[in-house]
């Protein structure tokens, strides 16, 4: 009977200490969510988590043989990155305490350097370090309006408070101005030139007394060929010039920065996408007075990724050597006669790939006495080719039935009421010619023959008026598009101008169209041109871009193959092959029969060993000078080889020649191309 007494005891002591633990554990929460559940509730909520993205370098530029031909310099950098909510006293400090240990500027640089600090720069800083005696600047009644105190503030300063800030303000100021900049939780660069190792280790060592700052590295675009394809291959905003404000939604879209580096112009903008690199993404803990209390990288940053281009940099850089000094040499032989030429451009393309092996440009600048190199105007400059487009104008013939194979026309002078004479440029007539003749020998005749039957104009008689159907220049110049003539290339760069049509057309200037003396194209334009009739007529698309890798990080080493160019063929000529034969057979006599406009230029070796076919041009290009009328040329040649298998196309075309000087530009220029390109090919230096 005690035992079973006992038991009912020991189960009511167990049953009071549970009691008494639950009653303690209920008042413990009730504690916690009435009399400090607002406290708690604010503290979390204070602690927020944030991310932000830190810029990373860009991807190198290669060139098809894998020679880097745009890199990244590291640079000592100092950044700052500011917390929510950070007051201007609290940057007043930061600027005070980085002034100790970095200088803004040296003696080379002061000058610049100190006319970027504004009259109110000087103000606003004044007014923090004398908050409370700027204040009393105020009257009573301007107090009482209430209106923008610290705007009224700023305008009461006496100019003689700002006139005599010392080394140390003006260097606080500079790095204030930097600070101010910052967005939050975004690393801003506070200084990146010209950082002494000196300045990288005292604000190394004195980190912890620098809430925000942080000494590490940054990288500067370098390139190491120079200027050499440089207006090409395009620039990036710095670091202060961030975003463009017409872009900002764009590239805020994509995760950018403001003050982020982009590409802005040239392939450096045209392939963007890729070089830009994966962000370094960092996230931020902070408290409810916004103090970054802990951070950590959630995701690893990987520069951009690796841009192989289709140029050949050792055939560019002879390529634009090649033009400069035939630019010079011409300028030299007839200096008077060519005052106005300023430049010469060339294009070596693959014809069948459109891979771009060298584009270049040389542009005399008479300002500063000096030869530049200007590869854009390739793309951008378009001019009167002359000649050089008669074989799309015999291809215009055939497309719209006015000629078939074998036609023949009589080659002499032209003589339309009420127009000037028109004629080949010889001084005799060549009398009746094919087609394959007239390009051979460039006859205008011919041309003017094809655009006066494209007219409606079946029977020209001397020295009467001729029908003219207006609609027939839309329709040669339609013809002349499906080889890329007036029209977008489709190259990828950022920008390419399609060239000038002319307005009003009438039947002299059908004519004059048809032998590449009104309407205006662009080097590439005739470089694709040329590779269309290549081509059997199938039109490609001329790129810069070969292929894209992964970045690696072992020096001299390639990464993994990310993304290959194909050839893209954007139309095919609606003809039968066998006009584009014809034509190619005029081609190949310009270059290889006696009486070809080309063949004296090219009849010797290595020259006749290369298998050249083509077409020269020549266009009357005026220019006035002081009221005064005066004639100039434009010369042009669009050639491939070997003709039984093209492997290279080059365009070449040099802009207002002086008339008559006897110096042969574009042969020249072409001439030394077609050696260079066949010595590298040998192996040759």
């Amino acid at each position: 009977m005690k035992k079973k007494d006992k038991l009912p005891l020991r189960l009511n002591i167990t049953f009071l200490i549970i009691f008494l633990l639950f009653s303690v554990l209920i008042v413990r929460l009730g504690v916690v969510q009435i009399l400090k559940g607002q406290e708690f509730e604010d503290e979390v909520e204070s602690s927020i988590s944030d991310t932000t993205l830190v810029p990373v370098p860009r991807g190198k530029i290669y060139d098809r043989n894998y020679k880097v031909v745009v890199d990244n310099k590291a640079l000592y950098a100092i950044t700052y990155t500011p917390p929510r909510g950070v007051q201007e006293k609290e940057k007043l400090d930061i600027a005070q305490k980085l002034a100790k240990y970095i200088t803004m500027y040296d003696q080379l640089t002061k000058e610049s350097k100190l006319k970027t600090i504004t009259e109110r720069d000087k103000k606003e800083y004044w007014y923090l370090l004398h908050e409370e005696e700027a204040k009393l600047l105020l009257s009573e009644t301007e107090v009482k309006k209430n209106m923008n105190q610290y705007e009224m503030i700023l305008n009461h300063i006496p100019k003689q408070n700002i006139a005599n800030f010392s080394e140390e303000d003006m260097q606080i100021m500079l790095i204030k101005k930097e600070i101010d900049k910052a967005y939050s939780l975004s690393p801003q660069i506070i200084k990146n030139e010209k950082v002494t190792f000196e300045e990288f280790a005292r604000v190394s060592e004195h980190i912890d007394e620098l809430p925000g700052v942080n000494a590490t590295t940054d990288w500067e675009r370098s390139y190491p060929y120079k200027g050499t394809l440089k207006s090409l291959l395009g620039t990036i905003t710095t670091e202060k010039q961030g975003i463009p404000s017409e872009k900002l939604n764009l590239y805020l879209a994509k995760g950018y920065n403001r003050n982020d580096r982009i590409g802005k112009t040239g392939l450096e903008e045209e392939y963007e996408d890729f070089l830009r690199g994966k962000k370094e993404k960092i996230q931020y803990k902070t408290n409810k007075t916004g103090e970054i209390v802990e951070n950590e990288t959630v995701v690893q940053g990987e520069r951009g990724k690796d841009v192989v281009l289709t140029i050949d940099f050792e055939l560019q850089k002879r390529v634009d050597k090649i033009l400069k000094e035939e630019l010079k040499a011409t300028k030299t032989h007839a200096p008077y006669l060519n005052r106005f030429m300023e430049d010469a451009m060339a294009i070596v393309i693959k014809p069948k790939t459109g891979e771009l092996l060298a584009v270049s440009g040389a542009h005399f600048n008479k300002l500063k006495n000096e030869y530049e190199d200007t590869g854009y105007k390739v793309l951008y400059d378009a001019q009167q080719p002359g000649s050089a487009i008669k074989g799309a104008t015999v291809l215009s013939g055939f497309q719209s039935g006015v000629i078939s194979r074998g036609t023949v026309f009589n080659d002499e002078t032209i003589k339309i009421a009420g127009t000037p004479p028109k004629k080949s440029a010889y001084a005799y007539p060549l009398g009746p010619i094919n087609e394959i003749t007239a390009l051979k020998k460039s006859s205008n005749v011919y041309m003017f023959y094809i655009a006066m039957r494209m007219g409606g104009e079946y029977n020209y008689q001397p020295n009467k008026n001729i029908t003219f159907d207006p609609s027939a220049v839309a329709e040669m110049r339609n013809h002349f598009s499906q080889f890329g003539l007036g029209v977008e290339t489709g190259v990828d760069f950022p920008y390419e101008a399609t060239g000038y049509k002319g307005d009003h057309p009438k039947a002299g200037n059908l004519l004059d169209y048809s032998i590449g003396q009104y309407d205006t194209f662009t080097t590439l334009q005739l470089a694709q041109y040329v590779s269309t009739i290549v081509n059997n007529g199938y039109r490609v698309r001329p790129h810069f871009l070969k292929e894209v890798r992964e970045p690696v990080v072992e020096k001299d080493q390639l990464g993994q193959l990310r993304k290959t160019v194909n050839t893209k063929i954007l139309n095919k000529i609606q003809m039968n092959e066998k006009y584009i034969k014809r034509v190619q057979e005029g081609f190949r006599q310009v270059f290889q029969e006696p009486g070809g406009t080309a063949y004296n230029h090219f009849n010797s070796e290595p020259y006749s060993n290369y298998k050249i076919a083509g077409k020269t041009g020549t266009a009357q290009n005026e220019v006035f000078e002081n009221g005064q009328r005066i004639e100039t040329e434009n010369h042009t040649i669009v050639a491939y080889a070997p003709y039984n298998n093209p492997e290279i196309a080059i365009a070449v075309l040099v802009p207002h020649s002086g008339v008559g000087m006897g110096y042969p530009d574009n042969f020249n220029i072409t001439k030394r191309i077609f050696k260079t390109y066949y010595d590298l090919k040998q192996g040759e230096q």
